[in-house]
């Protein structure tokens, strides 16, 4: 069985990945710092935090989308939380970075976007397979 709406949200959510970790080896680069950030450059250490909050909401949120999509959640609804997610982790990002990692408002609305569509793809996908198999 495929997984087709995952996969290009997947997808999507790497492509982001990969520039949050350009933006984290630039500043590596500039700064000849392997490990840990410079105290002088407070944004290369919001670029590490952009580029590690992404790594650590986007694989649980994927498996969820998958699972679901696998177990038969309507694909209108895979779709839109995959929507959230993306544009989710796109504002929390710009948010990091024009906040300087302080408050902003596409900071936050990113993070509650996030936390939205783990918890309406896990509560559909458990709904499913309660349905189908419970």
């Amino acid at each position: 069985m495929i997984v087709p709406i995952t996969a290009v949200f997947a997808s999507v959510t790497a492509l982001l990945m990969l520039f949050l970790a350009y933006k984290v080896s630039t500043f590596r680069l500039k700064h000849r710092q392997g490990i840990g950030v410079n105290p002088d450059d407070p944004d290369f250490e919001v670029a590490v935090r952009a580029h590690a909050n992404l790594v650590e909401y986007a694989p649980i949120t994927l498996i969820v989308m998958g699972l679901g999509e696998l177990n038969g959640v309507s694909i209108q609804v895979v779709y839109w939380v995959g929507m959230v997610f993306v544009a989710g982790r796109l504002l929390h990002a710009y948010g990091m970075f024009n906040g300087h990692g302080g408050p902003h408002k596409a900071r936050l609305v990113g993070i509650l976007m996030t936390w939205l569509s783990m918890l309406v793809m896990s509560v559909f996908t458990v709904w499913n397979v309660v349905q189908v198999y419970g």
